[in-house]
């Protein structure tokens, strides 16, 4: 019985080390931007696997697509919790100006490259994703959940009106995006002065709903 347990174990361990290997190679490869990436079978083929391990492990490319999303999630969720804990006493400048630099930066990485290549490769209506990718689309939705949420921690005890810190939390990703690709692209535009100028917007925006 004992040896069965140990081979249990080891059986598990395996199964672990593959399932992370094809995630990691999932996002190597997405974060290329070839569209021709977007293939859970080619994915499987360079991190050695077999599409029947995909299989095995995920269910279907649905669920494959999910494992990923989820993924590259809980490390943006350790990356951007650190600016609601780090500094509780902050003022609501500093707060919105700490969310804007972490998109701006995070949005450059590895992480943020491949689902940006992943979601240009799914279908765009939310009607035919959930159809089509269920588990994909219930991943990504609870995305946008866990980012509201996100932020209305971020100005927790300050007073804010929730409805305009949720305008605030849709706008944001929208606009980093657009200075992002502008920094990629190259630009004439100072984008520092670009983005303390959506800052103090911002800031002004929410300020104006506080108690007087």
């Amino acid at each position: 019985m004992a040896s069965a347990d140990v081979q249990q174990r080891r059986s598990n361990k395996r199964g672990l080390a593959t399932r992370e290997a094809m995630l990691d190679a999932a996002v190597r490869s997405l974060a290329t931007g070839d569209p021709g990436a977007v293939s859970a079978s080619r994915i499987a083929k360079e991190s050695g696997a077999t599409w029947g391990a995909v299989q095995y492990q995920f269910g279907d490319v649905d669920g494959f697509w999910a494992a990923v999303l989820h993924r590259t999630a809980e490390r943006r969720d350790a990356t951007i919790s650190s600016f609601t804990s780090a500094e509780p006493e902050a003022p609501l400048r500093e707060r919105v100006a700490a969310i804007i630099d972490t998109l701006y930066h995070g949005l450059a990485s590895q992480d943020s490259r491949a689902i940006e290549n992943l979601r240009a490769a799914l279908p765009r209506e939310p009607d035919e994703l959930e159809r089509l990718f269920p588990r994909t689309a219930a991943e990504l939705f609870s995305w946008g959940k866990s980012w509201q949420e996100t932020c209305q921690s971020a100005f927790a005890g300050l007073g804010v009106d929730p409805q305009r810190v949720r305008e605030v939390a849709a706008l944001i990703p929208g606009a980093m995006r657009g200075l992002v690709s502008e920094r990629q692209l190259g630009s004439y535009a100072d984008l520092d002065e670009a983005r303390r100028g959506l800052t103090n917007a911002l800031a002004t925006y929410l300020e104006q709903s506080r108690p007087k």
